[in-house]
């Protein structure tokens, strides 16, 4: 049942925001299409009660009710983002709006190493956010044997953090090198 809660929090949330952005744009609602983007935090609101809920009532916990943290922990820390790229977008392709800048990612040299550590950065904070949650929910339902995937989601998690943690930072010591493809002519 969770797992079905995930998937209609992530509509949620996408529906929030393309009704947001049409009140926005097409209906120039500005302040209706505001109040419906700003109540995207709320789907992840939703999400935590039904998780917590669901886990109150007995139920054990399992791979999915870690998912809910980690899906609430992204959302917070990269929504803001979706939410601003779809109203670039949005703007754009029905109101007139300028075209949005594409963002073209850094590849080689300090740049790229910079770009690696930032992107990182945010994953670290969306990963304390999610950690927090799940030993919020081990700590709300005080019994061990029933949080156990919790825990081994918060174990699992930790592992991938601090590979994602080598992989990016591997490129501040060893800067990736522009490839030379220009031919001398003799």
């Amino acid at each position: 049942m969770i797992a079905a809660f995930i998937i209609g929090c992530e509509i949620g949330f996408w529906l929030f925001v393309a009704a947001g952005l049409l009140f926005r744009y097409i209906f120039r609602m500005k302040r209706t299409g505001a109040f419906l983007l700003l109540c995207t935090p709320v789907v992840d609101l939703v999400l935590l009660f039904a998780t917590g809920i669901d886990l109150r009532n007995g139920q054990t916990a399992s791979f999915i009710h870690g998912l809910a943290a980690i899906y609430i922990a992204v959302s917070v820390v990269f929504g803001h983002r979706m939410i601003q790229w779809a109203d670039g977008q949005f703007a754009y392709r029905f109101a007139g709006g300028p075209k949005p800048e594409r963002k073209v990612k850094p590849k080689y040299g300090q740049a790229h190493a910079r770009h690696e550590r930032v992107t990182w950065f945010r994953y670290f904070i969306a990963y304390v956010i999610g950690c927090v949650l799940l030993l919020a929910m081990i700590f709300f339902i005080g019994d061990a044997e029933r949080t156990a995937a919790l825990m081994g989601t918060v174990k699992v998690w930790s592992i991938i953090t601090a590979v994602d943690f080598l992989y990016s930072f591997s490129f501040t010591l060893w800067p990736r090198k522009e490839k030379n493809n220009s031919t001398t002519m003799s």
